[in-house]
């Protein structure tokens, strides 16, 4: 009787033991970025189980660690849960949406989606490994990334990757890419070195310790690699940097003091830089200083000599978790020390350290960080190499696919991957080697292809942010509300490849179908868009098609006559009822003072004059979403929305008109 007692205690204790060391999921997201959270919401919505790993404490990514000023390209890009997020902040600043915003306001709006979904969140545990049977990975084991708990193993149906590293990509033998492929690889113009000249030093600086005297040894953060030709691949990754977060609020400030490990020596060079243009005596010279809500900055990278701590991340993808901290660690000094240097030493001009000395750390961001972002701006990483590569052609529109299930629109943007040697004249200078900033088309499809491996490779896998791209590529989707899309997306199709048996079998439409019916995965019907490229203007000459940058969408209108024909949008109303309705309003030099609009439900019709002046526009964009009134509409008579050139004394746009339902 004894033994039969000892052995179920020895068997219940067994058994707890594995409940508590292997739990199952369907769907298991790693990474808790912007794309994680998403990713995270969208499968719970879907009505699975769901586990959200997250290495660190706070959830967001970059997207609450300081990058508010939002890249965004075109808005029409940002759909979904995407948009819905900039809505939440839209509500919370009295807008419809916001694009700049304060890290901590994103935090709380990234904490309400896990707390209203009921999502499950593991809080600092980081991957060690995983184990895959049959093309499929079974589980994956953790450790604590702070060294105070006990490992983990997780078992699900469906991985879904979103961390900034593709950590569990790697761990699960899949193939990828670290740097710049040649332009040769994928008919490429803009991959591989390139020497150009943004974000650079102008002509002369010299670089050695010593100036003139080349056995002095090179200043700090010169590398002594030889320039390679224009295109030639290399394994080197843009830089990063923070994206810092100050204040000029007296009673929210905190003063900026010697960090740990300052070195003076490491700015050097960027004294050589203020002597070199002493016309430029302002801080936005040097970084690009964006203010933000509430006193706040997102500041970035700008110039030869900048945030951007260039050349020191080489390793970064591929170090263990020591070495990453260590690079971190390093990154952290190097720009707080570099507000530090600004600050305090005397060889800087006079007009930058008087600045500077109204700025400080905000004591109400990142308090459980010693209020610095704990964030590193990881531009990029590895990428993913699946069965579809998207490339610069796609950027260009030369090539396009049909499985898209997100947009992307921004420029082909790198920032620099080396700072090195360059002769000219018989004189050695220093430059900056891989900065490009190439506008490409218009907003075009990022394909589901590029987001799931080889299907020899993993079967149960996929991979919205180190997607299949390449470098220059990957410069173009790497923007965190395209991140949130391809998440949404990649949760819906983990959801689908549960049913089919693996997420290259999902059959596409049915998610496009999910994307397009139920945007908000809360059974809320679609709110209705009609962009002037479904317009028929072919009996209406009074108006011309622009295309090009700057709009919402591909194309806007641009009035060629005064009193001429008004312009008709018509939505198709599929449920009546209330409607908040918008117009997309362009700003421009020659916009007309006042635009009037017509609005009518098919019976009745009222009028809006939207004033210039009273209209603002803020962050990386040219057009406002503008409200022109509440409204019930039936479906029929029909309801419209006219743009009139009458009583105008300038240019007027016809762009886009939005009908929001009124819940």
């Amino acid at each position: 009787m004894k033994k039969l007692i000892l052995l179920l205690t020895v068997l219940t204790f067994l058994s707890s033991c594995k409940s508590n060391l292997e739990e199952e999921y369907d769907i298991c997201i790693y990474g808790g970025t912007s794309a994680g959270v998403i990713a995270a919401y969208s499968a719970k919505m879907l009505g699975k189980k769901v586990l959200l790993i997250e290495p660190q404490s706070r959830l967001g990514g970059l997207t609450s660690g300081g990058l508010g000023f939002t890249d965004i390209g075109n808005k029409q890009v940002v759909t979904g849960l995407s948009k819905d997020f900039y809505r939440r902040l839209g509500a919370h600043y009295g807008k419809l949406e916001q694009w700049i915003f304060e890290p901590k306001v994103a935090d709380s709006i990234f904490n309400d989606y896990i707390k209203r979904a009921g999502v499950e969140v593991l809080y600092n545990y980081r991957i060690t490994d995983t184990q895959l049977a049959n093309g499929y990975i079974k589980n994956i084991i953790l450790e604590s990334s702070n060294g105070t708990k006990p490992s983990k193993s997780i078992v699900a149906k469906v991985f879904i990757d979103c961390t900034y590293e593709g950590d569990l990509m790697a761990k699960a033998g899949v193939s990828y890419t670290i740097g710049r492929e040649d332009n040769k690889l994928y008919n490429e113009t803009y991959n591989g070195v390139q020497l150009m000249k943004g974000h650079q030093f102008p002509d002369g600086i010299d670089p050695y310790k010593i100036k003139g005297d080349s056995t002095s040894g090179l200043l700090w953060g010169i590398s002594p690699a030889a320039l390679l030709p224009d295109g030639t691949g290399d394994k080197l990754v843009q830089a990063y940097n923070y994206r810092i977060c100050l204040t000029d609020n007296p009673a929210n400030k905190i003063e900026i003091t010697r960090p740990e490990n300052y070195d003076s020596t490491k700015y050097e060079l960027l004294l050589r830089l203020f002597d070199a243009q002493p016309d430029k005596r302002k801080l936005n010279h040097y970084f690009i200083w964006s203010r933000m809500p509430n006193n706040k900055t997102d500041i970035n990278n700008r110039g030869g000599f900048s945030t951007d701590m260039i050349g020191m991340n080489h390793n970064y993808p591929e170090a263990s978790y020591e070495e990453r901290a260590k690079i971190i660690k390093a990154h952290k000094d190097y720009t707080q020390g570099l507000l530090y240097f600004y600050k305090t030493d005397p060889r800087v001009p006079q007009e930058l350290r008087d600045e500077i000395q109204a700025w400080g750390y905000p004591k109400d961001e990142y308090t459980e960080d010693n209020h610095w972002s704990p964030q590193l701006y990881i531009r990029e990483s590895r990428r993913m190499i699946g069965d579809y590569v998207m490339t610069q052609a796609h950027c260009e529109g030369r090539e396009t696919v049909t499985d898209g299930i997100g947009m992307a629109a921004y420029t082909m943007d790198s920032h620099n991957c080396q700072r090195i040697l360059v002769e000219k004249d018989g004189k050695y200078m220093v430059k900056n080697e891989g900065n490009v900033e190439i506008g490409g088309g218009l907003p075009y499809p990022i394909s589901y292809r590029s987001i799931i491996p080889k299907e020899e490779e993993c079967k149960n896998l996929l991979v919205p942010v180190c997607l299949s791209a390449s470098h220059i590529a990957y410069g173009s989707i790497r923007m965190e509300p395209v991140f949130m899309v391809l998440a949404q997306s990649a949760a819906i199709a983990a959801a689908e490849a549960i049913n089919t048996g693996s997420v290259q079998t999902v059959d596409i439409k049915k998610v496009q179908a999910l994307l397009h019916e139920n945007p908000l995965l809360d059974g809320s019907f679609s709110e209705i868009l009609i962009d002037d490229n479904e317009l028929d203007l072919s009996v209406n000459n009074d108006w011309e098609i622009i295309k090009k940058q700057g709009g919402y969408g591909p194309t806007f209108l641009k009035s060629k006559v005064h009193n001429g024909s008004p312009v008709r949008f018509t939505p198709h109303m599929e449920h009546e009822g209330k409607y908040k309705v918008y117009t997309y309003y362009h700003m421009r030099k020659d916009i007309s003072p006042a635009i009037t609009y017509s609005i009518s439900d098919g019976t009745d019709s009222w009028t809006k004059v939207i004033h210039k002046d009273s209209v603002r526009i803020e962050g990386q964009t040219t057009g406002e979403w503008v409200e022109l009134g509440t409204y019930n509409f039936q479906k029929n008579p029909m309801p419209y929305v006219e743009i009139s050139t009458g009583d105008t004394s300038g240019t007027v746009i016809a762009d886009a008109v939005l009908f929001i339902p009124v819940k």
